[in-house]
């Protein structure tokens, strides 16, 4: 029986070196694959291929990690997942989890070969929707969803440059928590960060990724994923996981308790990331992602950040219509009410069991 590679590799054959031929990703590719990612100015840090190992050791779900090869070199990739829930549908996505994804690639030809390979896959599985989280619009005859928006900005030169370029009332808070005697601390482990962001995640209504998932990150990402904790008083108050990319620095999973609060804690944070990022040299300050609207949005907003749509492009398969699986659903509000008070060991325990369904 032919596999799908085998099939995609039959399907683009290399003539005279001009056309790519279509491969998956294998652990002897990975380090390949990450010098690509690397070079490549189309590629995010949610292109690398540890994504791989991540979501199917964390979640359970199916990998096809394509990539494009010409003349022996990798010359673009596409990394895809399939999530399959009774709840939330069937779904290949590039990338759940992450914010980013699509194809990276400079090659028009190796965009094609990529392209046709995941839609053939799509077929193949009969999924309701393909999805591409893409930076820059790709594909403007196929719907979207114009929900969400990335902030990212420069980080000077200066630690107090970089402090007179927040808003006054946003640098106020952040002062607030210096004159409250806050200090940061970088982790190894997750317990202090886990226990700052499961609470505040319960807070809002939403499920919680497992430890397990955590630990993966870390493990996998090694010192590109950096786990911060902010102390008050010697206690954790808030807990911050960030990624590292080229020059750039994306805070990714953050939370804080009740007391981060009454103590600028999240403000805090977020500027002694910035902080030891100006420290370290690196360029850009990656916000992430948010739904316009909504209470992360305006956050950033106030720290001067300027929001830029992102473009969720699908390809309709099995399904009529683009999904919508987010808080702001009307339909969902009954669900994050109940969510909200549960005890917290028991949102903490069968959360990750919801949220592996959600991509």
């Amino acid at each position: 029986m032919t596999s799908i590679s085998e099939a995609f590799q039959q399907n683009y054959p290399s003539v005279s070196g001009s056309a790519p031929i279509i491969r998956l990703l294998t652990p002897a590719d990975r380090e390949r694959w990450d010098a690509f990612v690397m070079g490549s100015t189309k590629a995010t840090f949610f292109h690398r291929a540890g994504w791989q190992q991540v979501i199917e050791q964390a979640f359970g779900h199916r990998t096809w990690f394509y990539y494009a090869e010409s003349g022996g070199e990798i010359v673009g990739v596409l990394p895809l997942a399939e999530v399959k829930s009774r709840l939330f549908g069937h779904s290949l996505s590039s990338l759940p989890f992450c914010v980013y994804g699509g194809v990276a690639t400079a090659s028009p030809a190796a965009r094609r070969a990529l392209e046709e390979a995941a839609q053939a896959l799509a077929v193949k599985l009969n999924v309701d929707h393909l999805e591409y989280r893409n930076i820059a619009a790709q594909h403007p005859d196929w719907p979207s969803k114009n929900l969400y928006v990335t902030f990212r900005k420069e980080i000077l030169a200066q630690e107090e440059e970089n402090m007179l370029a927040i808003p006054k009332k946003q640098r106020a808070m952040v002062r607030k928590g210096i004159k409250a005697g806050l200090a940061s601390q970088l982790e190894d482990d997750i317990d202090g960060f886990f226990a700052a962001y499961s609470h505040s995640v319960h807070r809002l209504g939403t499920p919680v990724f497992s430890r397990k998932y955590f630990r993966l990150l870390k493990e996998v990402f090694g010192k590109d994923c950096e786990l911060m904790t902010v102390r008050h008083q010697g206690r954790v108050v808030t807990g911050l996981m960030s990624f590292y990319f080229r020059d750039e620095v994306l805070p990714y999973y953050g939370g804080g308790t009740d007391e981060a609060r009454a103590v600028a804690g999240n403000d805090f944070m977020y500027w002694e990331l910035m902080r030891r990022a100006c420290e370290r040299g690196l360029k850009t300050f990656d916000f992430g992602r948010s739904k316009a609207g909504t209470g992360a949005f305006d956050f950033k907003k106030n720290w001067g950040f300027a929001p830029t749509p992102l473009h969720y492009e699908y390809q309709l398969h099995r399904a009529r219509a683009v999904p919508d699986h987010n808080p702001l659903n009307p339909k969902y509000k009954f669900f994050i009410e109940t969510w909200r008070r549960l005890p917290l060991g028991l949102a903490n325990a069968i959360g990750p069991y919801i949220v592996r369904s959600l991509g």
